[in-house]
């Protein structure tokens, strides 16, 4: 049994929902080939094959049909030359360029696989070689200003030929027709070529063909200066979709430009400057003040505040200093950091995110799917309908022939497909776009259009609605004033790493105190701590073995029982044998958490606390918070309740930090992780919180709707559009002009409307 394997492409001059349609068809008859994904959004097509089809047949089916291709990956020319592209001209195969890492990086092929033949396709993800377009179509890469691409320059190029063609018709009217029929061929014969290689490729009712018959038609019954108009407004519609489907395309790209190209390396105590895409792995940076971040690593000398705002959209800088996480990108504010890098350049928080992206943007949402399979009746549909409409009145009435023949050429354009396919897709490309340049991952359109349905959002605890770890939250004095309480206890805590001796030296560095030395240190298991503080034997620990050393008066007790049912947890000072105080922490709500449970709870969302931590500690945050409170719970009981939610008829979205809630993520409709840009917020759920804020939640349901909003306005523009020249089409009202208006007016509208999800909304 063959394994499958996998390819992916850049594609160049992709610009519309057709392109990707047309390729699809094509790729997906090739033998071996298993699966195909397009995205118009990224501009890259993805292959799954059984490792039996010939890449290099397919790379060249897809140039034939009149698109550039670049395969993402690490090899570069000889592997191509060797893979069976022996038979394209030297110039197909220029200089290979520097690999930047593969975008879609899914699988290790470096090893063989011997498949039927003995032939090895190991290779075969991990290329960077340029296809390029071996016919001069008028497909080509939209990067770069509109005017020096290929199709920019045939569109300056037809319209220049129809402006000289309406003079000379003028002057010599007599050969008009001739004169605006060869303006027409110089556009028509590259989208006929198309056109033809498409229906050969299984795609015959392609925009390209219908724009064929109709100017090939236009011509027969002598409207041969509005054909060559009409092939005019056909490439400036084109022209059009690729501007705006670059600028789509760009919003996420643009993030990679968040990175530095250099980086300061220190090695063998000297500073050199590196390309930063050359990082190792352990490598130690030094990053000046104002220097923006070249790698994502941890910091392991200085202090300093990060302006995260580039990548997560944080409107205030972060204090970090050591031991402390920074990102690819953000920006260092006041003093010298040095980094110990933690990850490649190709596998950098950023590069991570841009991935996903593009590749959740080939996910196609359930709407998308439906308007895919609509389109492939629709457009035969429109076909016959524009046939019926150019014969039946001649032949059953007796009309003329010429009219009713422009009539039916009129509603051919007018139902072209663009418009209809495009209007799911680039408002999903759109809204995940914005949503990642927010800190909100949504790993596909399926999972962007469910978030829009959630009723009822499950909720983990710890690190989720906490911060994940205890703070203190008062000091008590007893015996002593408080400074001396938090003094002595910090003394004790020095140098341990436990969780609640971070945060009483933390509220010790806070309170600014000085800690004295402590000696002869011991920790008593289960109890606490004991040591001598200046000249004082002082026990730290739990209320019951402090309750052994010292008397405990009631109004204490009932003061620490108070503590505890407020879910915190109490340690006693005692200080030279006497009571002097006690210390409550306990790990509090993140400063959004009410704030964001609010904003579910007002979109008319349930609301419920699912964790495992003991029931009275829980229930006081639950109390704080206004939630539901369920706990005690194993992880399997977690995915039990989120069952009996959906059983409720709930459509339930499982908020966790992606490890301990994996069964109730997995169980629910959205599993949501939480993260700062970790692995596991990134890979593990269908859509990440990066920022690890409880009102980000609430943020990814309303993007989720505005899409579907946005979704429907464009199907009703793409529809009612041409059900509108239809009529005026059959009454006589409009032609050809008009019908090709509507057609490229109601695409550019679509994207339009689409691109307007790119704003981002507070």
């Amino acid at each position: 049994m063959n394994a499958t394997t996998q390819a992916r492409y850049k594609v160049g001059g992709m610009d519309c929902a057709s392109c990707a349609t047309k390729i699809d068809t094509a790729v997906r008859r090739m033998p071996g080939v298993e699966d195909v994904s397009v995205s118009v959004a990224s501009g890259t097509m993805t292959v799954k094959h059984d490792g039996t089809g010939d890449l290099g047949a397919i790379e060249k089916k897809v140039v034939g049909l009149g698109y550039s291709l670049r395969a993402l990956g690490q090899k570069a020319g000889e592997d191509a030359r060797r893979r069976g592209v022996e038979g394209l001209p030297p110039s197909a195969l220029p200089g290979i360029s520097p690999s930047r890492g593969e975008i879609g990086k899914t699988h290790d092929h470096h090893h063989h696989h011997d498949h039927d033949g003995g032939q090895d396709h190991s290779h075969h993800d991990h290329r960077t070689t340029e296809i390029e377009d071996l016919h001069g179509h008028d497909h080509g890469p939209m990067d770069g200003p509109w005017w020096k691409s290929a199709k920019g320059r045939l569109t300056i190029l037809v319209g220049i030929a129809l402006a000289v063609a309406y003079g000379i018709g003028h002057l010599v009217p007599a050969y008009d027709a001739y004169i605006f029929t060869a303006a027409m061929l110089i556009g028509l014969v590259p989208i006929a070529r198309r056109a033809i290689m498409a229906a050969l490729a299984g795609t015959p009712f392609s925009i390209e063909m219908l724009m064929t018959i109709a100017a090939v038609g236009a011509v027969v019954i002598n409207a041969s200066e509005e054909a060559a108009a009409v092939v005019f407004l056909f490439l400036i519609g084109e022209l059009l979709e690729g501007v705006a489907a670059g600028k789509a395309r760009q919003s996420i790209q643009s993030l990679t430009a968040l990175v530095p190209k250099n980086a300061l390396l220190e090695e063998n105590g000297q500073t050199r400057e590196v390309p930063a895409d050359r990082l190792a792995v352990g490598a130690i940076i030094l990053v000046r003040p104002g220097d923006r971040i070249s790698a994502d690593g941890v910091i392991i000398a200085g202090e300093s505040a990060i302006d995260e705002a580039p990548v997560t959209g944080e409107s205030t800088p972060v204090s970090k200093g050591i031991d402390d996480t920074v990102f690819a990108g953000t920006i260092n504010g006041d003093a010298a950091l040095r980094v110990r890098v933690t990850a490649a350049a190709e596998d950098n928080t950023i590069a991570r995110v841009v991935r996903l992206v593009e590749e959740a943007q080939e996910s196609k949402a359930p709407t998308e799917r439906f308007i895919d399979r609509f389109s492939r009746y629709y457009t035969p549909g429109v076909v016959a309908v524009a046939a019926l409409v150019a014969i039946l009145p001649p032949l059953v009435g007796g009309a003329s022939w010429s009219e009713w023949v422009y009539k039916g050429l009129a509603i051919l354009l007018i139902g072209c497909p663009c418009a209809l396919v495009i209007s799911t897709p680039a408002a999903i490309a759109a809204s995940l776009s914005s949503g990642a340049r927010r800190g909100l991952l949504m790993k596909g359109g399926a999972v962007l259009e469910t978030l829009g349905k959630i009723t009822a959002v499950a909720l983990d605890k710890t690190g989720t609605l906490t911060a994940g770890r205890p703070q203190v939250t008062d000091v008590i004095a007893f015996g002593r004033n408080a400074e001396d309480v938090l003094r002595f206890a910090a003394a004790l805590e020095t140098g341990s790493s436990h969780p609640l001796a971070v945060a009483i030296l933390a509220k010790a560095a806070d309170d600014e105190v000085e800690i004295p030395a402590a000696t002869d240190a011991r920790a008593l298991g289960g109890k606490g701590v004991t040591a001598m503080v200046e000249g004082q034997e002082v026990f730290f620990g739990s209320p019951k073995a402090a309750a052994e050393r010292v008397s405990l008066p009631m109004a204490h007790g009932r003061r620490i029982t108070g503590l505890n049912d407020e879910g915190k947890t109490v340690s006693v000072l005692v200080v030279g044998g006497v009571l002097a105080g006690a210390i409550a922490m306990r790990d509090e709500p993140r400063p959004d958490a009410r704030a964001g449970l609010k904003a579910l709870t007002d979109a008319g969302i349930r609301t419920v606390m699912l964790t495992g931590d003991n029931a009275r500690t829980a229930t006081a945050i639950g109390k704080d918070l206004g939630i539901e409170v369920r706990a005690e719970l194993m992880p399997e009981d977690k995915s039990r309740i989120v069952g009996e939610l959906k059983s409720e008829g709930y459509v339930v979205g499982k908020v966790g930090d992606g490890i301990n809630d994996a069964p109730a993520l997995a169980a629910a409709d959205v599993g949501i992780a939480m993260g700062g840009g970790t692995d596991v917020a990134l890979e593990t759920a269908d859509a990440a919180a990066l920022h690890g804020r409880v009102g980000d939640i609430a943020a990814m349901i309303a993007l989720s709707k505005r899409t579907m909003r946005n979704i429907y306005q464009n199907i009703s523009i793409a529809l009612g559009l041409k059900a509108v020249f239809l009529v005026t089409t059959i009454l006589g009202i409009t032609g050809l002009w008009p019908a090709i208006l509507a057609d490229t007016g109601a695409t550019v509208l679509v994207t339009i409307n689409a691109l307007r999800l790119l704003r981002v909304r507070n």
